[in-house]
């Protein structure tokens, strides 16, 4: 459990452990980010992240978004006292599990905490980053410098196997094996129609050139991204 309010913590966790769960209670973002992204020991891991948003040292929605970045999925139950919709949203974007307002019942934490525990472990596609281009296979969202691009499924395909081998030149034959079936030709010219797709949506709207051809050999994603 990650929570500043000593009063409240105290309480959780007696409750908590009379209900037969082991707790560790810190109050800061950055020592709970420390002891939760260390190489657990043989006898301890841990199940459940009970995670405050105000926190000191990093707020909640950072400390729950560098759990992910770590691949840190244990679920993640998030308390707030802060019920807006777009701070539930950022949450869940962050990779939270749920969401729980403050002041609530003991009984629904413990039925959310119960459900959650339920759950078999899920590892999540980890976010691909080239330069500003950020890419979120479990979404299937795409962003560059912050603002969001909507791509199609094979826009997106083909993005994705660019972003995955930054730097190396894919041949059109590589490129349509990954992201198109054997019923396209290798003669065919589809590969070169998507990229110009993909840089009319990823490039020139950021006056970017990532997407580099190469003459006679392929295209290649510069791995700075263009930036």
């Amino acid at each position: 459990m990650v929570e500043d309010e000593e009063h409240l913590a105290t309480g959780i966790r007696f409750n908590l452990e009379l209900e037969g769960f082991e707790v560790e209670v810190e109050a800061d973002g950055l020592r709970a980010l420390a002891l939760l992204t260390q190489p657990p020991l043989p006898d301890k891991g841990f199940d459940l992240v009970l995670l405050d948003v105000m926190l000191p040292g990093l707020d909640g929605f950072a400390t729950c978004a560098a759990l992910r970045d770590a691949d840190v999925w244990a679920p993640v139950l998030m308390l707030t006292a802060r019920d807006a919709v777009a701070d539930r949203v950022a949450g869940l974007d962050a990779g939270a599990d749920d969401y729980l307002v403050k002041p609530f019942s003991f009984a629904e934490l413990l039925a959310r905490l119960r459900s959650l525990a339920r759950r078999p472990p899920l590892e999540r596609p980890a976010v691909v980053e080239v330069g500003d281009i950020r890419l979120d296979p479990a979404t299937r969202k795409v962003w560059r410098a912050g603002t969001e691009i909507h791509l199609s499924a094979k826009e997106f395909a083909l993005l994705e196997t660019f972003m995955r081998r930054p730097g190396e030149v894919l041949s059109r034959y590589q490129l349509l094996e990954h992201c198109w079936d054997y019923s396209y030709e290798n003669r065919s010219n589809v590969v070169d129609v998507y990229v110009r797709y993909l840089r009319e949506k990823v490039d020139r709207p950021f006056a970017r050139a990532s997407i580099e051809t190469v003459r006679g050999a392929g295209y290649r994603l510069r791995p700075d991204g263009g930036s």
